[in-house]
């Protein structure tokens, strides 16, 4: 796209809320403002932007919200900005309303709106914030580190009257179809396994070393569960170990509670460092793309190859659209896909290892 004079640009947030967005937030409205650029804050997402529910944003409007979970800005989900129509009538809501770029704050659903919105000529930066970390581009996503946190602490609490009785708990945590919670929380709170899609775990060989483990004196057990697993698994699960082991057996859903709260420092550093990012982006003309973390360096990847890299992953992409991949993106793209799964089985045999 030919690079065009960034004089002012709109930021939103969409999808679900993570801790985070309003470090985000404030690092896009202060960085632009440092740069000679207007500000303009859309309310409520891309159905913000279809309403026109705009306000302009000034140094002392982002004041005191670094530490504040939630986002200022608010979040909606939008169907019509899921029709050509409804894209195509944001984009002449931009231009009508002079905002020459948009950065964009959510997961994927949002990025692929603001991928199918730089397709009509408006430049878009997305920033990952989700609680779920499931953007395949990136190494981390604003949000997941708090959300992290608060499942530690809460399950930290639940074992001590697991221990007081004598039960094992199943705890079911967010994340939607990733297991990237599951796992990480199972590994800090010695669970005795984290059960998620990416990786099968043998829950007869569990229920096993369960028992053999209680045999030692070991009075209180955590078991993990993704809720990308699915609406009955937890249940079951609960009732098959309960049967087999003998241990009483409750089941925990922590819900939404692991999206709220005050972000932690890693995250507000993340945040901090993705906003200013994505808004140089805009200045230097390196629009339709996506901020990353990679390791200990913030960098951009296109948008079409972070959308299509998150299809692939997560298995959405048509056989059609893989051979029609060029041999070397789908190489790429396949290094990067292991890369995490290799990951995954080497999380998951640490806390076969060290766990009881």
């Amino acid at each position: 796209m030919k690079k065009r004079e960034i004089k002012r640009i709109g930021v939103l947030t969409s999808g679900g809320d993570a801790p985070g967005m309003n470090a985000a937030i404030r690092a896009v409205t202060r960085m632009a403002l440092f740069s000679g650029l207007e500000v303009v804050g859309i309310r409520n997402g891309y159905q913000g932007l279809l309403d026109q529910d705009m306000v302009d944003l000034h140094v002392r409007d982002v004041s005191y919200i670094i530490n504040r979970g939630g986002t200022m800005l608010y979040t909606a989900r939008c169907e019509e900005f899921r029709t050509p129509a409804g894209i195509k009538k944001a984009a002449q809501i931009c231009r009508d309303r002079g905002i020459d770029g948009l950065i964009t704050l959510g997961g994927d659903g949002t990025f692929r709106g603001a991928y199918e919105l730089s397709e009509q000529g408006i430049p878009c930066v997305g920033v990952p914030c989700t609680i779920d970390n499931d953007i395949a581009a990136t190494d981390v996503t604003i949000g997941f580190d708090t959300a992290m946190n608060t499942v530690v602490e809460l399950i930290d609490k639940i074992r001590d009257t697991g221990e007081s009785h004598a039960r094992c708990n199943v705890v079911e945590v967010m994340g939607r179809q990733a297991g990237d919670i599951a796992i990480q929380t199972a590994l800090s709170v010695g669970a005795v396994a984290a059960i998620v899609r990416e990786y099968d775990v043998d829950i007869g060989a569990m229920i096993e070393k369960m028992k053999k483990v209680r045999l030692t004196g070991k009075r209180n057990f955590i078991i993990i569960v993704s809720e990308g697993m699915g609406k009955d698994y937890s249940n079951e699960l609960v009732k098959r170990v309960q049967t087999e082991t003998g241990i009483e057996t409750r089941l925990s859903i922590l819900g939404y509670i692991q999206r709220g709260g005050s972000p932690t420092l890693r995250d507000r550093v993340l945040a901090t460092q993705m906003g200013a990012a994505a808004v140089s982006n805009l200045i230097l003309g390196d629009t339709n793309d996506v901020i990353c973390a990679h390791g200990s360096n913030i960098v951009s990847e296109e948008m079409s190859y972070a959308v299509s890299l998150d299809n692939l992953y997560k298995g959405h992409m048509k056989p059609e659209e893989i051979q029609k991949m060029p041999p070397s993106l789908k190489y790429e793209m396949d290094k990067v896909i292991a890369e995490k799964k290799a990951y995954y089985a080497y999380i998951q045999n640490l806390i076969g290892t060290v766990s009881l």
